[in-house]
């Protein structure tokens, strides 16, 4: 009887979808009791597969997450090779802690592997009276501790000044007095410097951790993204900067209390080269949840989200680019709205079609109707469709002055088709759509243009719907199914995503091209689509990886948004001969851009490949000990 309590307490947590306890119960003992521990230990095997269980953080940290004393060995080993072993000064402002969540900060910075740092902590004339002689105690037990006390409350930006001139280390590392760092937080700081020494600002993932000491709620990050960045703090825990980087900029500006970092980040940003931002994918920094804290809310301090919009604007008027930002209308986080051109450049909208009438003429009744950008051509390029009600519809769209239709009999060769029509394109911009969109946002264009003119901009992307308001794209993760896949697929209207990433405006490595924006120049540039190697399939992504390799990057904006009735006039690969180009395209993409789809710097290593809804990988993709 123990033996199968224990076996089925095992499998309860694998097969449980709701539904109650009891009948979850009763399901696993007649597992049990119809296959034995075979068939405990096959449910145990699909937890790889269960959405519930590839999101258990716990079972996470304990298998990848956990310092043991082999790792520790193994990275004091590493870091004797290290050929630079730099001061790393964490600087600490404090106010009135709770005294024993500034203890656990301190021990925090205390038990770090790597052991070249000091502590640079400033009390902002705290004035609750056990605050004084823990600091005391600890700056007289441990030479690297050093603390200033000030004379008068200053607030967080004018304390963390305070803290940094205490500072006598080539790096800054930034710690609340309430978080904690985790034990190789440091080390792996000192690894990056050394992998690349001119780096000059570093970011970590982070987590929440409670009273209790539990951790939570796992931020892993995307390698630089300077859109994301502008949606929301990016940076944020673990921040680590250079000190002569902070010094040339003049440290916190007060003012912004509350988004004092942000502020920093976006300051320091204006004055190094993006290469200079290094990301380290794990998990360096516990940010504590409490009542009260914006890491239980982020409402609990709305005078931070306002402090932050004013510092984006700020950088934004700092570096002349013609935008605004703005509170985001889908929830926290913030909207940067590109000013259009005085003079609107002509768009030219491509839609190839064949047979397709029952999804064109609601696709071009919706530009047409609600498009609020009126300088656009449409381009339909006509696969030779021999339908009579399709051509008959064609012959009246050619008349109106705002439409052209061209007319082209070769096989379906999606990348030729849209390559011929760019040709005959007067727009300075070119849009690629697939004739199954519909506009639901009027003014989709005048957003895509907007971003799409900024110089350094390559493709722009949109927010594709499903008819019945599911997700259909919000970006394109590489590495997804062996090639690519769209990021929060089927996600519903109204969920955000992993970290709102559903919501917020950023960058992609791709997006697909069923609607998508680029400046003609640029398309021509790197050659636009592949139209012998990839006929049909993954052009797209192709196509975006090469204008990433030419230097521009990949924006994807949730507020132009379109219905998308995906592959209606496409088809499935549902014949030997469609397989075998299908197979042929994958083997293409896993050739040209084999190290890119491993290693997405949109996405991280340490979620899966495996589902497009941003669960975690067993394992990461990153070497714990590395």
């Amino acid at each position: 009887m123990k033996r199968v309590r224990h076996a089925v307490k095992l499998v309860i947590p694998v097969i449980r979808r709701g539904g109650g306890l009891a009948r979850t119960f009763k399901k696993a003992v007649r597992i049990y009791r119809c296959e034995g521990l075979a068939g405990i230990k096959r449910v145990l095997r699909k937890v790889g597969n269960s959405q519930l269980d590839r999101n258990n953080y716990n079972e996470w940290i304990r298998r990848y997450d956990t310092p043991t004393e082999r790792a520790r060995a193994i990275l004091s080993a590493r870091m004797d090779s290290f050929v630079h072993k730099p001061l790393v000064s964490v600087i600490m402002p404090t106010y009135n802690s709770k005294a024993e969540w500034l203890i656990e900060a301190i021990e925090s910075v205390r038990k770090q592997i790597y052991p070249y740092w000091e502590l640079c902590i400033a009390d902002d004339a705290s004035t609750d009276e056990v605050i004084r002689p823990i600091l005391e105690r600890y700056m007289r037990d441990d030479m690297r501790i050093k603390v200033a006390f000030c004379e008068k409350n200053g607030h967080i930006s004018a304390a963390s000044n305070t803290a940094l001139r205490l500072a006598t280390g080539p790096w800054i590392a930034l710690l609340d007095h309430d978080d904690l760092l985790g034990e190789y937080a440091l080390f792996h700081v000192a690894a990056a410097i050394n992998k690349d020494p001119d780096i000059r600002m570093i970011y970590s993932d982070e987590d929440l951790i409670d009273e209790f000491g539990r951790r939570s709620d796992p931020y892993f990050k995307c390698d630089w993204n300077p859109d994301l960045f502008y949606s929301h703090n990016l940076v944020s825990h673990l921040g680590v900067y250079r000190t002569d980087l902070l010094t040339s900029i003049g440290g916190f500006r007060e003012g912004f209390e509350g988004s004092q970092d942000y502020d920093l980040a976006l300051r320091c940003i204006e004055c190094i080269k993006p290469n200079q931002i290094h990301h380290i994918p794990r998990v360096l920094y516990h940010w504590r949840k409490h009542l009260g804290s914006t890491a239980e809310s982020g409402d609990a301090k709305p005078y931070a989200l306002l402090a932050g919009l004013r510092a984006l604007n700020d950088h934004l008027q700092r570096l002349g680019t013609k935008a605004e930002a703005e509170l985001s209308s889908f929830g926290h986080g913030y909207r940067v709205r590109y000013t259009l051109p005085d003079v609107r450049p002509l768009v030219s909208l491509i839609i190839p079609t064949r047979n397709g009438l029952r999804v064109l003429k609601p696709c071009l009744d919706s530009i047409l109707d609600k498009t609020t950008y009126v300088n656009y051509e449409i381009l339909i390029v006509d696969n030779g469709s021999d339908d009579p009600a399709t051509v008959e519809y064609l012959n009246v769209l050619a008349k109106d002055s705002r439409i052209r239709v061209v007319r082209d009999e070769r096989a379906f060769n999606y990348s030729a088709l849209n390559n011929m029509a760019v040709k005959l394109a007067r727009g300075e911009l070119i849009g690629l759509l697939n004739d199954d969109i519909e506009v639901i946002t009027p003014d989709w264009l005048s957003e895509m243009v907007a971003i799409a003119v900024q110089p350094a901009v390559g493709v722009v992307g949109a927010r594709l719907w499903y008819p019945d308001k599911t997700l259909q794209h919000a970006g394109v993760i590489l590495g997804i199914g062996g090639v690519a896949g769209h990021a929060a697929h089927g996600l519903p209207e109204g969920e955000s995503g992993y970290f709102r990433r559903a919501i917020l405006q950023q960058g992609f490595s791709a997006m697909t091209a069923a609607c998508l924006l680029v400046r003609k120049a640029v398309y021509e540039r790197v050659g636009g689509l592949n139209e012998t190697e990839l006929q049909v399939a993954f052009n797209d992504v192709d196509f975006c990886l090469r204008l990433r390799e030419a230097g521009y990057r990949n924006v994807w904006t949730p507020y132009a948004e379109l219905y998308h009735h995906e592959s209606a006039t496409r088809g499935q690969e549902d014949t030997p001969g469609k397989r075998a180009r299908f197979a042929g395209e994958i083997a293409y993409m896993q050739r040209r851009w084999g190290d890119w789809l491993a290693n997405d710097p949109a996405y991280t290593p340490n979620l899966t490949l495996q589902y497009t809804d941003f669960s975690l990988a067993w394992p990461p993709r990153v070497d714990p000990l590395s």
